[in-house]
């Protein structure tokens, strides 16, 4: 263990949080009076805010698929409790399971997130010993149904992230156990009723929830958590401000030199410093709905994913485009695909 100083900014060298990567301010911490402040936050379980307070991160359905998954194959040699999961952050995390003969129980651990609506959720896996390993969506798991997600149509709604987190779960149960092969179906036995309080059936996903997890953690939302996002943008000469995980990793390598905040849904609450140069820059639902929230009207898409990816010169999302700079005339936006590459660039 590193040696840790809470009047300074440094972990041999810098206090970063692991999952964002954020510079967190001396005074922040000195704010804090739990003694373990720093270990929780290198630990990437807690976030802390500018008031000393340290809310805990949840765990991503992907992340509590994986131990499932892994208890169910572990337990056809063994009963197990507790298994270890690779996030895709590179941060290990434990947690408790119910896992016997072939099937387990994972609970998703929805963290200080107040409107997490999957929090206690409970994923099921199902293991039987095969000649070729393989990964079965069962019940509760969501199809997409429209273009533009995170796989095919017709696809369980399973993000490549998420799918290489279980299946790497899955081989290392293997590796322990002996086995040669596995056959996991996961399952989630509320999953179809759950879906309906989700986003799921607007933005293309029936049937069930989705498994995803792009670091394995979720973030905890909160009033407070979003007021600190904001203040984050303040004194810094370049800023870019972005909606999700993906659209934050493309913009630290697109734009390097600028503080990048993740702001999720919440742009409402955006606002720049006169003198800074601004940059909003991300994949393109949040940011078009957030500017014209009627964009799909009378459009024939179900989600603008699906709009951008068949109709990348629609009519409409030009427009949203035009609107969202009314809303922010100094600040150049920036919409990207998937793969990273430019969707739009408005100056």
């Amino acid at each position: 263990m590193p040696m840790l100083d809470p009047n300074a900014n440094t972990v041999n060298g810098a206090v970063n949080d692991p999952i964002t990567g954020f510079a967190i301010p001396p005074s922040w911490i000195r704010l804090c009076s739990d003694p373990e402040a720093l270990q929780k936050i290198q630990s990437g379980r807690w976030v802390i805010l500018s008031s000393g307070l340290l809310c805990r991160r949840g765990l991503t359905t992907g992340t509590t698929a994986a131990a499932a998954c892994k208890g169910a194959v572990l337990s056809l040699k063994r009963s197990v409790q507790t298994t270890e999961i690779a996030t895709p952050a590179g941060i290990p995390v434990s947690l408790p399971v119910v896992a016997r003969g072939g099937f387990c129980l994972a609970v998703k651990d929805g963290g200080d997130h107040k409107f997490d609506v999957t929090a206690g959720l409970v994923i099921a896996a199902q293991a039987r010993p095969a000649e070729k390993t393989a990964l079965v969506a069962g019940k509760g798991i969501g199809r997409i149904v429209a273009r533009g997600l995170c796989d095919e149509v017709g696809r369980p709604a399973i993000s490549p992230s998420a799918r290489e987190q279980i299946m790497l779960a899955v081989r290392q149960a293997l590796q322990e156990t002996g086995l040669a092969g596995a056959e996991v179906e996961l399952s989630v036995p509320r999953g179809v009723e759950l879906a309906y309080k989700t986003l799921n059936p607007r933005l293309g996903i029936m049937g069930g929830i989705s498994i995803l997890g792009s670091t394995g953690f979720v973030e905890p939302w909160n009033d407070h958590f979003i007021g600190d996002r904001a203040m984050e943008l303040k004194g810094a000469k370049k800023v870019l401000v972005t909606t999700g995980r993906t659209g934050l990793k493309f913009c630290r390598i697109l734009f390097p030199h600028h503080k990048a905040v993740l702001m999720g849904s919440q742009l409402n609450r955006l606002a720049f410093e006169k003198d800074q140069e601004s940059i909003l820059c991300g994949l393109p639902a949040l940011i078009l709905k957030w500017a014209w929230p009627q964009i799909l009207d009378e459009t024939g898409y179900g989600t603008v994913a699906e709009m951008v990816e068949i109709e990348p010169q629609h009519g409409n999302i030009a427009k949203a485009l035009q609107m969202a700079k009314e809303k922010l005339p100094e600040t150049r936006i920036v919409l990207l695909h998937k793969d990273g590459s430019a969707l739009a660039d408005v100056p």
